[in-house]
């Protein structure tokens, strides 16, 4: 049997039918309304598949955070049309409406914008050509990782709520909206469990 996990046409069958039957909630516009959109970039790298990660560049919004590639969405602009443009744009990556497989739930950031996150699957993505101005580092995590029992950790707080780290790998530890949004892929298209995460508490420091 073919492993979701590792071989990509399997990946993407898998993936568009369960987000297919995901219903997905979206915040609606409202006076003052920010959007943006991100990508969930599966490829293959090393005989595994992997979802792309970035450490932003340490300048402007967000400097040195974890992300998805991605940004605001500029006026008459989508969030996935924006998603894809700067997936290009910060990564060097092109992706067409063939290589989108769906999307999750727009996430409520604290920083005041609403992030749609787009699932797309690339299956001959090219050389990485990180933009310097937006990108520190590049990174990788496999499908098989972020399905490990022991990646979500969640950390009990004073006032009674939870905080969740994606422990991606010992060093690299992912909080939301990041982290959220990893999260609920890995719920919804590598579980197949349909959860929502717009709740989800974030650190001070995402606000920036």
């Amino acid at each position: 049997m073919t492993d979701p996990l590792r071989d990509l046409p399997a990946f993407r069958e898998l993936a568009a039918a369960r987000l297919a039957a995901f219903p997905r909630a979206r915040i609606a516009d409202s006076p003052g309304t920010r959007r943006a959109g991100v990508v969930i970039c599966v490829t293959g790298h090393e005989g595994e598949l992997s979802v792309t990660l970035i450490r932003r560049a340490y300048r402007g919004r967000n400097a040195g955070q974890w992300g998805l590639p991605g940004g605001r969405a500029d006026p008459g602009e989508s969030p996935e049309q924006a998603a894809l443009r700067e997936l290009e744009e910060e990564l060097g990556l092109r992706a067409g409406p063939a290589e989108v497989l769906g999307g999750l739930d727009d996430f409520p950031a604290s920083s005041g914008f609403s992030i749609t996150p787009v699932v797309v699957a690339l299956a001959a993505p090219g050389p990485l050509r990180p933009s310097p101005d937006e990108v520190h580092s590049v990174h990788r995590v496999t499908l098989r990782r972020l399905a490990d029992d022991d990646t979500p950790r969640w950390v009990p707080q004073l006032d009674g709520g939870r905080l969740l780290q994606m422990r991606l790998r010992p060093d690299w530890v992912v909080h939301a909206p990041t982290g959220a949004m990893l999260w609920q892929f890995r719920e919804v298209v590598l579980l197949g469990r349909h959860v929502r995460v717009a709740d989800f508490l974030q650190p001070d420091w995402t606000r920036s």
